[in-house]
């Protein structure tokens, strides 16, 4: 360094010269340089003036244990949704007691960077604590001090983010395969108006948001037509709903491309906006036994159902390929329906695929792979953009 700096010192005034104009023009290089590499497209760039493309943030994201995942989620998405840290497990896991930490970081990392804030989700069979349902005697609550749970819950949650969060999922998954309410503690306690209740709470405590039915397997017919009559009860009844979430679990043969088609014009029809809320396509063998996405569902590991361990076969890729492909066609063909894609993790690394149903599988159902790369995937998603 000293030799550097005496350099510097017996440079004549020409010299000193020559040498500023050059740094100044190498400056300018690194400047035009990270301002191209600052405008190279993300991902929900291709898609602009069609719909937001979302993903789901979890917590290891939002406390920068991956340095990497932030700058790629700014780059690549603008709408979050709160992958656990809003579920009633996470955020209020006792009575009386609530956690907003992770949830409130994640709101402002989404808000500082210009994204549309989603919040996930408020009434749900799954993941919400045994305590919700049962009085200090471990007995069932009756009908009207459990919606009075459910309100204090909604008010304080929804209250908190009021005027932060765009929109929530108010109800989760309350239809069974056959169309059929679920057969959950919400149902057999308050009655099947515990949906009309949940929405009415949720508009009560933020007029403003945008609040959501969202569930799996809703674009199959015999689901979709339950999912139907739940949003023509809440129309009927005068009760606000702005849009219908298709999850968007899908795989590589199923659900049929027609099914898919023809429900987002069913859904269309009833008026409402369409979100698809927890994208992924899964690549790896589905367990018999195993069918939808109920996360309480598990089972065995067997070596036969992780055949790709050691990466993901080239035949793999390009089905992968292939089937996004057609499924944003879908999209682009009714965008004027679809307000958001938001895809369940940010890449293969982080989605929840790799441990449902099965705990320690090796999946690549995202655009990206474990390194951030583009995969074949998002090339074929990109395209679709432009056709």
């Amino acid at each position: 360094m000293q030799n550097g700096v005496n350099l510097i010192h017996s440079l004549k005034p020409g010299e000193m010269k020559r040498l500023n104009i050059i740094s100044l023009s190498f400056a300018a290089s690194l400047l035009l340089l990270t301002s191209c590499r600052e405008k190279d497209p993300g991902l929900k760039d291709y898609f602009a003036g069609d719909f937001l493309i979302g993903t789901a943030m979890g917590a290891g994201q939002v406390m920068d244990r991956d340095p990497r995942a932030k700058p790629f989620i700014i780059k690549n998405f603008n709408s979050i949704t709160a992958e656990n840290a809003m579920k009633w497990e996470r955020i209020h896991p006792r009575q009386g007691v609530y956690d907003f930490s992770v949830a409130d970081s994640t709101v402002a990392f989404a808000l500082r960077n210009n994204m549309t804030m989603i919040g996930h989700v408020l009434v749900w069979h799954s993941q919400t604590p045994n305590w919700v349902f049962t009085d200090s005697l471990g007995k069932p609550l009756t009908r009207d001090a459990l919606l009075e749970r459910m309100r204090d819950h909604i008010f304080t949650v929804v209250g908190h983010f009021r005027g932060k969060v765009k929109g929530w999922d108010v109800v989760n998954e309350a239809v069974d395969e056959d169309g059929s309410l679920r057969k959950s503690k919400w149902l057999e306690i308050i009655g099947e108006d515990y949906i009309e209740k949940a929405f009415q709470y949720a508009h009560e405590a933020d007029p403003d948001a945008q609040l959501y039915y969202n569930d799996y397997n809703n674009e199959l017919p015999a689901k979709r037509e339950g999912n139907v009559r739940i949003i023509k009860l809440l129309q009927k009844d005068g009760v606000k709903i702005d849009g219908v979430g298709i999850q968007g679990h899908w795989h590589l043969d199923e659900p049929s491309l027609t099914d898919i088609d023809e429900s987002l014009s069913v859904y269309a029809s009833l008026g409402l906006r369409i979100v698809i809320t927890e994208m992924e396509i899964n690549v790896l063998p589905t367990p018999p036994e195993v069918y939808g996405a109920d996360v309480q569902q598990q089972a065995k590991y067997l070596e036969s159902l992780n055949p790709y361990k050691n990466g993901c076969p080239d035949s793999i890729q390009t089905k992968l390929a292939v089937r996004y492909s057609d499924v944003f066609r879908i999209f682009m063909k009714h965008k004027k329906d679809i307000d958001r894609v938001t895809f369940w993790g940010i890449n293969d690394g982080y989605s929840w695929k790799n441990n449902w149903p099965i705990f320690g599988r090796t999946n690549y159902p995202l655009l990206f792979d474990r390194d951030y790369q583009p995969k074949p995937a998002y090339y074929a998603v990109i395209k679709t953009a432009k056709e």
